[in-house]
This record gives C-alpha cells, structure tokens and sequence, in this order.
C-alpha cells in the first residue's frame, strides 16, 4: 500500500542537498519520520556497507527508530537533491492517520517476509554443510517468534573482517 498524496500534503516539507543526511545510525530517534517527495536517498550501515536506495516517493524514512523505540539503524544520506514531507511528532502523526500507520506497517511487515525468506533459504543452500549456520536458526526464531528483543543484542560474533 503506497501513502496517498493528500495525507501528506499538510506535513512540513524540508529539502536536503546530496550528501545530506537525514538521520545517523546509532543516534536516538528525533521523533521525525520522513516521507520522500522526490530526490534519492541511500541507506548506509557502518563501515559504508550500501544497505538500499529509496527513490520512489512516498518512501518512508525513519520508521524503524520511531516504532521499535531504537537508535537509528543506519545513515540515511540524500545522494541528490531530496525533497520530503516530514512529521515532527512521527507517533502523533500515525496514531491520527491509520491510512500512513497501514502503509507503514505493510512496508515493515514486507520488509520481513523478504528477510525471513532469504535467511531461509541461506539455511537451506548450507544445510549439512561443513560450515556451520546453526545461527540462523536462532535468527529465524526471533523474527518470527520473539519480537521484543533489544535490538543492542543483536549482531554476530564473527571477527569484524573489515577490520583485519
């Protein structure tokens, strides 16, 4: 379900030039939640790792750190000039549009079923292979059974081999 136009329309409109950033991972929510107009963003992890690029308008910005009461997950930085629709108060703003809330969640919970099936078939493609995953079990599990985890405990083990 996209956001329809008109329920953006009396949002505040702020602009970012390329290389702004409209919010830095592991920073704390500003309560903010941004809907692209027009322009490019791209979303970067640490380390520079290109996470996605959000073009389409209507693209929501902010989400995650909104809802799951987390620090921004990653840097979302506009690669060319961005316009969007932003609301300053992100939760008043869903509670009163349940059309945005919809919208919002839909992308959310697409956005996990694209995850939880890639991870499985990762599982499937190394299952009884020397290495192990046994991990993605583990992750499996919490995507679809445990959602209240903190997000700080997540990651993995393995050696930063970016750092080697």
């Amino acid at each position: 379900m996209k956001i329809r136009p008109e329920i953006l329309r009396n949002l505040e409109v702020r602009e970012f030039e390329p290389g702004g950033i409209m919010v830095h991972e592991g920073t704390p929510s500003s309560g903010e939640l941004f809907f692209l107009r027009s322009g490019s963003v791209e979303v970067v992890k640490e380390n520079g790792v290109r996470v996605a690029t959000i073009s389409e308008p209507g693209g929501v910005i902010g989400e995650i750190s909104l809802l799951a009461g987390v620090h921004h997950t990653a840097t979302v930085q506009a690669t060319t000039t961005v316009s969007c629709f932003v609301a300053t108060d992100g939760l008043a703003f869903l509670r009163s549009c349940p059309d945005a809330m919809l919208a919002v969640g839909q992308l959310l919970a697409q956005r996990l079923s694209m995850a939880t099936a890639f991870l499985a078939d990762i599982k499937r493609q190394y299952e009884g292979a020397a290495t192990s995953l046994a991990m993605l079990d583990e992750v499996l599990d919490s995507l679809t059974h445990h959602p209240a985890h903190d997000a700080s405990e997540l990651g993995s083990d393995r050696p930063d081999v970016a750092g080697m």
